[in-house]
C-alpha cells in the first residue's frame, strides 16, 4: 500500500493515463442517493464526461427534480426510484437496468445518513445509520454484481466512505485490539465477522453499554457504519479477484463537505467532495481494487 500522502512514479503514470477515454455514452453508471450533495455532483460530473447516468433516490419527487435540472443542462441523466433498504425496490431497479441496458458498468454507493452534528454524539438513530450506510451498500453490491457488464476496462464499484471509519485512525479507532486485528487481516476477515461487529455495537447501544466498549469516540454510529463499509470493500475486492471477476471495488472519503448531512458545516464544496469518486470511476484499464482513497491519494484503512 502507498504511504499516506506519498505518490509513486507508477501512480503518477496512472494519473496521466486518465486522459485515455475508455468510456462512452453507452457506459451505464448508477448513483445511489443522487438527488443532492455529493451524489448529485458525482452524477453531474460523470454526465459531463459523457456517460449515461442513472440517478437514484428514495424520494421520487426529489430525484425527478434533480434529474430535470441536469437534463436541462443537456446531460444524459435518467431517474429511477430506489430505496437501498427495500428488497423490492432494489429488485425493480435491477430488472429495469437489465431490460433497458443489459446491466451496468459502474456503481457508486453514495446513499447514506448521519444524525450527529457539531459536538453531538447521539446514538439515538444508530440502527438506521448502520442499516442505511452499511447494509444498504451491501444490498446494492450483492444485487448489482450479477448485472455488471464484462469489459476490457473492468466494471467498477465506488463506495463513498469516511476516514472516521479507519481501523487505525489516530483519534477514532477501535480500542479493542483483537477486533481491530481481525478486521484488518484479510485472512480472518469475513462477512460474518463484519456483520457480527455491527450487530454487537447495535446490541450494546440498545442495552446502554456502548460507551465503555471501546467504539470510535467521534460520531460513533456513523463511524462504525463506515468502518463496516471499509472492511466489506476490502473483503469483496479479494473475493471478486479470487473468482476471476474484472470488477474493481474501492472506497473513498470525500472529506468534510458542505452538504445537508453535515448541516452545511463542512470546509469543502460538494464539487470538491465528488472529485475523487469521479476520478476512481474513470480509471483506465488498471486493476486497482480493495483500496481506500482521499483527495486522489491512497490512504490506510
Amino acid at each position: 500500500m502507498l504511504a499516506y500522502g506519498r505518490v509513486s512514479r507508477g501512480w503518477i503514470s496512472l494519473v496521466g493515463r486518465l486522459l485515455e477515454r475508455w468510456w462512452s455514452s453507452e457506459t451505464i453508471i448508477v448513483v445511489t442517493g443522487g438527488n443532492r450533495g455529493i451524489g448529485f455532483e458525482i452524477s453531474r460530473q460523470l454526465a459531463v464526461s459523457g456517460l449515461t447516468v442513472i440517478l437514484t433516490a428514495r424520494d421520487s419527487n426529489a430525484g425527478l427534480e434533480a434529474t430535470r435540472v441536469l437534463q436541462e443542462g443537456g446531460l444524459n441523466v435518467l431517474f429511477h426510484q430506489l430505496d437501498v433498504l427495500d428488497p423490492l425496490s432494489v429488485k425493480h431497479l435491477s430488472e429495469w437496468l437489465l431490460q433497458n441496458y443489459g446491466g451496468l458498468d459502474i456503481l457508486v454507493n453514495n446513499a447514506g445518513v448521519n444524525f450527529n452534528l457539531g459536538c453531538d454524539n447521539s446514538v439515538e438513530y444508530a440502527q438506521k445509520v448502520v442499516e442505511t450506510n452499511y447494509l444498504g451498500t451491501k444490498n446494492m453490491i450483492q444485487a448489482m454484481i450479477p448485472l455488471m457488464k464484462p469489459s476490457t476496462s473492468g466494471a467498477r464499484i465506488i463506495n463513498v466512505s469516511s476516514r472516521l471509519g479507519r481501523l487505525n485512525g489516530r483519534r477514532n479507532r477501535l480500542e479493542d485490539v483483537n477486533l481491530r486485528q481481525q478486521l484488518g487481516d484479510l485472512d480472518s476477515l469475513s462477512i460474518d465477522l463484519i456483520d457480527k461487529t455491527v450487530s454487537t455495537f447495535l446490541q450494546q447501544v440498545e442495552d446502554g453499554t456502548w460507551t465503555s466498549a471501546g467504539w470510535p469516540r467521534t460520531f460513533t454510529d456513523y463511524s462504525v457504519s463506515k468502518l463496516a463499509v471499509n472492511a466489506y470493500t476490502r473483503l469483496m475486492a479479494k473475493l471478486l479477484s479470487d473468482q476471476g471477476h474484472r470488477i474493481y471495488i474501492n472506497c473513498y472519503c470525500p472529506g468534510w463537505v458542505k452538504t445537508a448531512m453535515t448541516g452545511y458545516a463542512g470546509n469543502i464544496s460538494a464539487e470538491e467532495g465528488a472529485d475523487t469518486g469521479v476520478w476512481l470511476a474513470l480509471f483506465p484499464d488498471q486493476s486497482i481494487t480493495g483500496k481506500f482513497f482521499a483527495e486522489r491519494r491512497e490512504i490506510n484503512f
